[in-house]
């Protein structure tokens, strides 16, 4: 789930960890996603605000 709203004139998104699971492409592990565009709460302008958001971390390098 993703939250966002604009405060104090930033805006502030909200969302949820989940256990690191491989990207698309397995260089990285997803710690959270929109999964894709979604439209917020938040306003600009009279406008909502859209967010994409992927959040990773680096994969450990394999031993040698």
């Amino acid at each position: 789930m993703l939250e966002a709203k604009v405060q104090n004139g930033k805006l502030v998104i909200t969302i949820e960890l989940q256990t690191p699971t491989p990207s698309a492409s397995g260089k990285t592990l997803v710690v959270a996603s929109s999964r894709g565009n979604v439209k917020t709460n938040a306003v600009v302008d009279g406008k909502p605000v859209i967010v994409g958001l992927n959040c990773y971390i680096t994969r450990d390098a394999p031993a040698a």
